[in-house]
């Protein structure tokens, strides 16, 4: 694709930006700050990989794991901020992810250990992660709030902190997983999925492309499942004092 042929499909932001106008959405100035920051930044981005992937410098794939980590903990951070330590308990869990991950897909030699593989990889499982820890987070969040006094009952008739926040634990885990799982009923039906897509598109073999999303597909899985239960079983605990005493949330 050429310059010419993306800027003229700056004409489906263009629609957006007219129905936002003719119906009063107000939603002009996010529309064009999304457009413009994507624009840079994946700009940025492809130039960037453009250098690692001719360099095939693990420092530098590192660093763009490093990055990719720090930016998903910041981003996620904000939904849990209730929880105390959470910015730390998010990166432990998204490293914790990447390593897991990658660890099966190199030590299996599923995939070669190059920057092609590698970091395409890593953005999706550690972007992946983090929109599963916003949703833990917020969910979390919402059912501990709602349920102070049942959790408060639990703990005065003996019960430990686990088992006074099971219930909000549960739910809220079942509620960041079940996006990911519903999705991938309906994967090949609905909707074909952009990696699958992209190959196609590059002309790659169609078969190969699925054998490569169903790659995708199955480490989101692990990712949906390992995210919700590991964020959730570091960030309880500081919601009790050391008298096992739920703290206020607000």
């Amino acid at each position: 694709m050429s310059y010419l042929s993306l800027s003229i499909a700056l004409i489906f932001v263009l629609i957006p930006l007219l129905l936002s106008k003719t119906l009063k959405l107000g939603l002009e100035k996010d529309t064009i700050i999304a457009t413009i920051r994507s624009i840079i930044q994946l700009l940025a981005v492809g130039y960037i990989l453009h250098f690692v992937f001719e360099t095939e410098s693990y420092m530098f794939m590192l660093l763009m794991v490093t990055v990719m980590i720090g930016a998903a903990t910041q981003n996620a951070r904000k939904k849990g901020s209730v929880i105390k330590g959470i910015t730390w308990k998010v990166a432990v869990t998204l490293l914790f992810i990447e390593v897991l991950t990658q660890g099966i897909l190199l030590g299996f030699n599923i995939t070669p250990p190059t920057a092609q593989y590698i970091i395409p990889i890593s953005g999706m499982v550690i972007g992946n992660s983090m929109v599963l820890a916003i949703l833990f987070l917020n969910r979390f969040s919402a059912e501990v709030e709602s349920r102070q006094e049942e959790t408060e009952l639990i703990l005065s008739l003996g019960g430990t902190p686990k088992q006074a926040i099971r219930t909000q634990l549960i739910t809220s885990i079942k509620a960041s997983m079940i996006p990911t799982i519903e999705s991938q009923k309906t994967i090949g039906l609905v909707q074909l999925p952009g990696m699958m897509s992209g190959q196609i598109i590059g002309g790659a073999d169609p078969i190969q492309a699925v054998q490569f999303q169903l790659l995708i597909l199955f480490l989101l899985l692990t990712t949906a499942a390992v995210t919700s239960i590991m964020l959730g079983s570091l960030s309880y605990p500081s919601l009790f004092n050391q008298r096992m005493q739920l703290l206020r949330v607000r």
